[in-house]
């Protein structure tokens, strides 16, 4: 019978090999739990989305004319910016129509080329300074050539107990024909 050799042809133990493979494995396991808490930690901010915004308060309904006029409000948010907090931040605007206790919530923002539009001068409908677009107060194309592919972007709006009007705020992307939120 043949003796299997204990030492390699360099003569250290085969067994130290072994040895020292183990303890890479035991000492990576080991220092996985701490630098994945440290990962997650660190990049936790940057998960937080601002799409997942609740209903911000926005006026009263009484404010609201009751005749459908438009009147623009800014909405203001907590930004959280990384690991900052900004209170109170101007995120935004909105026109809130009113008609009896219906309220209507349009994005002041252009689906055309992301523009402020403005209540029109005859005050029956908005208008983009930017490229022309017309819109009727409803907030769909009024103006068959007007390169907004779209209606201005309406929002969620609620009226609560309280009087208070809140609108769940949100942008959405330009120059589309599809309203597709922006995350």
């Amino acid at each position: 019978m043949t003796e299997v050799p204990t030492t390699s042809p360099d003569g250290r133990p085969r067994r130290s090999f072994l040895a020292a493979l183990g303890a890479v494995a035991v000492g990576g396991l080991a220092a996985f739990a701490p630098v994945a808490a440290a990962v997650v930690s660190v990049f936790d901010p940057l998960r937080k989305r601002s799409a997942d915004r609740d209903f911000v308060r926005v006026t009263r309904l009484s404010v609201l004319p009751a005749d459908g006029r438009p009147r623009k409000f800014t909405i203001t948010d907590d930004l959280v910016d990384g690991w900052t907090t900004y209170q109170d931040s101007p995120i935004g605007a909105v026109y809130l129509r009113r008609e009896g206790d219906s309220v209507q919530a349009l994005n002041v923002v252009c689906p055309h080329a992301g523009c402020f539009v403005n209540i029109a001068p005859s005050g029956e409908g908005f208008a983009c300074p930017c490229h022309k677009s017309q819109f009727a107060l409803d907030g769909s194309v009024s103006d068959p050539s007007s390169p907004a592919p779209r209606g201005l972007d309406s929002l969620n709006v609620e009226v609560r107990d309280d009087g208070g009007v809140y609108v769940r705020f949100q942008n959405f992307r330009t120059g589309q024909k599809d309203k597709t939120p922006l995350v």
